[in-house]
């Protein structure tokens, strides 16, 4: 899962990287609000913390614009501003939920945990089901619920976005998808395609559930058509 944090205190952001990454987190970092947006488009993150007080654009301005173009990628604030009101304000702009500086390690953890699991239930947008079930694809077990996959005994984290690609594959086996169906599938119809994100999102998917990804046996490329699960 790849989470976007926005922070411009140096230690506190260097805190929550080695945090995240520790606990199998792919982590980006933006040292303020124009940054972060730029983030946001390029990389595509699974989750967005967000400082409130950044210089060149406030964390406020940060949520209102990554909601015109995104609306279920979860964002969490991240402030010192405790005061009830700057709570009311930040889940009124679109966040998903508030903590409070100072803040525990575990709790940062498992709210970024909650927002994401919400995303799969809370929209129903890229599916016909208001949630997915779980379901297998080739040896993998996938449990929505609970963001991961699992083989054998292995278990492999797996981030919102990565279950609905996987459950249209599944859903479409032998078929070539070609990728404004995968995009939209993990996106949503909203974003404008972009190859070069999906591509790269599928080669680290591959990372984390193939056995080989150099020779990938769930998602193959289908050159110049798409991907197919065969």
């Amino acid at each position: 899962m790849k989470v976007l944090i926005a922070e411009d205190d140096l230690y506190t952001r260097e805190g929550l990287i080695d945090i995240l990454e520790n606990e199998g987190f792919e982590v980006i970092a933006a040292e303020n609000g124009i940054r972060a947006i730029e983030l946001f488009r390029s990389e595509q993150p699974d989750c967005i913390c967000l400082d409130i007080m950044m210089p060149e654009m406030n964390g406020y301005d940060v949520c209102k614009a990554i909601r015109k173009e995104d609306q279920q990628v979860p964002v969490i604030f991240l402030s010192a501003k405790s005061e009830e009101i700057d709570k009311v304000l930040g889940l009124e702009l679109g966040a998903d939920d508030y903590i409070s500086k100072p803040f525990g390690v575990r709790e940062v953890i498992a709210r970024i945990r909650a927002v994401t699991r919400r995303s799969i239930t809370l929209n129903s947008e890229f599916s016909e089901e208001k949630t997915i079930n779980d379901f297998r694809i080739a040896d993998l077990f996938i449990y929505p619920s609970e963001l991961k996959a699992v083989r054998k005994n292995l278990e492999i984290e797996l981030s919102s976005r990565d279950i609905r690609i996987l459950e249209l594959f599944s859903k479409n086996q032998g078929k070539v998808l070609d990728r404004n169906r995968i995009y939209d599938a993990g996106w949503g119809v909203s974003h404008m395609p972009n190859s070069r994100t999906l591509d790269q999102h599928i080669s680290q998917l591959r990372k984390r559930i193939e056995k080989n990804p150099g020779d990938p046996e769930i998602i193959r490329t289908v050159h110049n058509a798409g991907y197919r699960y065969v």
